[in-house]
């Protein structure tokens, strides 16, 4: 997968990106992550990318001309590319976006800044995403969460496919308890259960604990699946 990111700040990249399984997909090429400076697609010898708002108001907003230049540069060398703003007005990112955006080949990520973007861009660019009901001060942070969440479900990244079908947000609910040595610790021991070597038993253990989990902490999730047949 390839992932283009458009920012004014292209020296925070690659940023944790650049550590753990995705930096490791990252050296090995099965994700290309590359930030591209907004100022090289300015044409004035200030390379100004942002201006006052019309209409008065604080902050100020990111200019249309770069932006769409930049967008339209990407589709042109690969119509195929999908252009995402990180916006906190976009639909909110979820595991199923995650696996939906996991099966293109090439994300072009547009950072905002300052006060907002010019709508003639937004509407240039036409696709707008968020990771959450909060204001960041640009959309940096926000790419790397999507590329963090996107590569991880990429062939390659991880060592075993099979950890995917047992996280959070994956399969009947939430991640059930983990246990690891010692088998008590401060008086606390791990369930007995996951200590009898009977697998099947474990597993329904694991799947009852992941249901109860999310029907205690994310009753809303968990009435979501109700009405959907999954819990």
């Amino acid at each position: 997968m390839r992932v283009d990111v458009l920012t004014i700040f292209p020296e925070l990249f690659p940023g944790p990106l650049g550590a753990g399984v995705v930096g490791r997909a990252i050296e090995r090429g099965t994700v290309t992550v590359q930030a591209h400076d907004l100022r090289d697609w300015t044409e004035d010898r200030h390379r100004q990318v942002d201006d006052i708002a019309y209409g008065g108001g604080p902050g100020m907003v990111l200019k249309p001309e770069p932006l769409v230049r930049a967008v339209r540069r990407f589709r042109s060398e690969d119509p195929a590319a999908r252009v995402i703003l990180l916006s906190p007005q976009g639909r909110t990112l979820t595991q199923e976006v995650v696996r939906e955006l996991a099966s293109e080949s090439h994300l072009v990520l547009v950072c905002g800044r300052y006060q907002g973007v010019d709508e003639r861009a937004r509407e240039e660019i036409g696709e707008e995403l968020s990771i959450g009901d909060y204001v960041l001060s640009g959309g940096e942070i926000a790419a790397m969460v999507v590329v963090e969440a996107v590569a991880r479900l990429v062939p390659g990244t991880l060592g075993s496919q099979e950890s995917l079908s047992d996280e959070t947000f994956t399969g009947s609910g939430f991640e059930a308890p983990l246990y690891t040595r010692p088998a008590v610790f401060e008086g606390r021991e791990v369930p007995e259960v996951l200590r009898s070597g009977h697998h099947a038993e474990i597993e329904r253990w694991r799947r009852e604990q992941s249901r109860e989990r999310m029907r205690r902490r994310r009753p809303d999730m968990a009435a979501d699946r109700a009405t959907a047949g999954g819990v």
